[in-house]
């Protein structure tokens, strides 16, 4: 029999179904890179169009000019700065001309000042943007381990955003009258990749220390090495989380034949290990410690009142290396790769604003 007629015609068939629907269909090419041994079927795959689209999103802006280092303090100048007050008075300016555009633009130096006194810390925005600054230059100096020389800036989150779009926070909807048939889950979890698995996992692995762990090395699971299905479906929404965020599947991190073996793993897997830590901290110490100074509103916190937090997603942005491992510090190196004022702030008195529309 002659297979060929029934199978053209299931494809102009198919073809005009999909013409009359309107079905946006997304062809080939892709891009298949071989990531592991031949053979164990470790490869990374992507749509062509997409990482195209991908590379115009992730262009490092150019630093406005570059500053003289030399010269007055901007402490000597200026007051009321406590975090870059090291900085030359040439470097001060280029950072906070640096700085509006990579958070601010449209608002301008309005965003975090009141233009008639530029050194009062009466406007919110403020006071996050100088524990921000300080965290920066944790990341840069403390967390080498996961983002190597490259380092972050404000612009790795924000990219010209008062507020980074790629954030989470807790969420419990829908909230029927008892939640106990689903148990945080069976819904579609925004930051579990739109899948059912349980939706407020990344509130356990990072801002919670739990440890993520599925496989035994035994046949049968045994004392510490048993992992519950509810704790395996948590492992796997964090790790779709992780790859979403990313835009990078399994192997990248695992090698496909042993995953749970660290040996045969690529070095990523390390990377991602600190990197899960480093957002962990970040959270405790940074976001959640700003939760008075945060406006209590849809822009700042999430339904729940709680902060809105970071996640791999809100530096990766789509892509496994920030910006594309570009660094943008040669140009603000005294600025964001050196921890002077490590002061943690007491907001504890301090009076939640009222909400606040971000332009």
């Amino acid at each position: 029999m002659n297979f060929a007629l029934p199978m053209a015609a299931g494809a102009a068939a198919l073809l005009g179904i999909a013409s009359f629907i309107g079905v946006d269909w997304d062809m080939p090419p892709v891009e298949s890179e071989q990531v592991g041994y031949r053979g164990t079927g470790m490869f990374v795959t992507k749509d062509a169009g997409e990482a195209a689209a991908a590379r115009a999103a992730n262009v490092v802006p150019e630093s406005p000019w570059e500053p003289d280092p030399e010269g007055e303090r901007a402490s000597e100048v200026y007051e009321n700065v406590q975090v870059l007050g090291h900085l030359s008075d040439d470097q001060f300016t280029q950072f906070m001309a640096s700085i509006t555009e990579w958070v601010s633009p449209e608002a301008g130096c309005e965003y975090c000042h009141n233009v008639e006194n530029m050194a009062s810390d009466e406007v919110y925005t403020k006071i996050v943007s100088r524990r921000m600054i300080q965290m920066n230059q944790a990341i840069n100096v403390d967390w080498q381990a996961h983002v190597g020389n490259t380092g972050v800036t404000c612009y790795t989150c924000h990219r010209g955003n008062p507020v980074p779009k790629e954030v989470w926070y807790r969420d419990l909807e829908p909230k029927p009258a008892s939640r106990g048939y689903r148990d945080g889950q069976n819904v579609a979890g925004v930051f579990s990749g739109n899948s059912s698995l349980p939706q407020n996992a990344l509130e356990d692995y990072l801002l919670g220390n739990e440890e993520i762990r599925i496989h035994a090395d035994t046949a049968l699971p045994t004392g510490a090495q048993t992992a519950t299905t509810k704790e395996t479906e948590k492992t796997w929404a964090l790790m779709m989380h992780m790859s979403e965020s990313l835009n990078a599947n399994c192997v990248t991190c695992h090698n496909s034949r042993a995953f749970n073996d660290w040996d045969q793993s690529p070095p990523q897997r390390v990377t991602a290990w600190y990197g899960i830590r480093m957002a962990r901290q970040l959270n405790n110490d940074y976001m959640v410690g700003l939760t008075p100074v945060f406006p209590m509103d849809a822009q700042h916190r999430g339904p729940e009142g709680d902060v809105l937090k970071v996640g791999c997603n809100t530096c990766h942005n789509g892509v496994q290396k920030p910006l594309y491992g570009e660094s943008m510090l040669g140009d603000y190196e005294d600025s964001l790769r050196k921890k002077v004022n490590t002061d943690v702030p007491d907001f504890s008195d301090y009076e939640t604003p009222e909400a606040v529309v971000v332009e």
